[in-house]
């Protein structure tokens, strides 16, 4: 499948908008992906609300009965807007910048909930990221891979993987590495 947008590279990113319950399915190459705001400004942002109710039925965070900890942060509002948490659950949406800091203890929670357990972006990245980023993904991984092998006591093989990890630092250190693929 080609790019819908650029028409000339193999499309790898599918984006799918529904505007007035009609399903529009897109799709974009790596290049166009990055280059792209996929979000209507104008339109008025879907809720978290709505998206979990689309998913699950119910938004991931509903109970019958509040928890002591949701009381307890149902009390905590933005300093600076004066949002509660109860709203933003409501509404799905923050509506300023301190609200990160407001409600950050409860938002792993929420994206763990959202991401089926992650907390961190594992998915593809538009080729035009800068490598640097690459780099230092690959290198967190490897050290979870050298962790695992030293509570297996395969002392040999976390060396080698040890080795990678010192490399692929020198890389970066000596600027972001080269053009051959990571």
């Amino acid at each position: 499948m080609i790019c819908e947008n650029c028409k000339q590279r193999p499309a790898t990113v599918t984006v799918t908008v529904n505007r007035d319950g009609e399903q529009i399915i897109k799709h974009y190459c790596d290049v166009c992906s990055g280059q792209n705001d996929f979000v209507n400004q104008e339109a008025n942002p879907t809720s978290l609300d709505q998206v979990f109710s689309s998913w699950f039925g119910m938004p991931a965070w509903s109970t019958d009965a509040p928890k002591k900890n949701e009381q307890q942060m149902n009390q905590v509002s933005c300093k600076q807007c004066g949002m509660t948490y109860h709203q933003f659950l409501r509404d799905g949406k923050f509506n300023c910048p301190s609200c990160y800091d407001a409600f950050h203890e409860e938002l792993p929670s929420i994206f763990k909930k959202i991401h089926n357990g992650a907390t961190e972006h594992t998915g593809k990245v538009p080729s035009g990221i800068n490598q640097v980023y690459q780099l230092k993904k690959q290198i967190e991984s490897l050290r979870q891979d050298m962790k695992a092998l030293v509570q297996n006591e395969q002392f040999e093989e976390a060396a080698v993987v040890r080795d990678e990890i010192r490399e692929l630092e020198n890389r970066i250190l000596e600027g972001g590495g080269s053009n051959e693929e990571v």
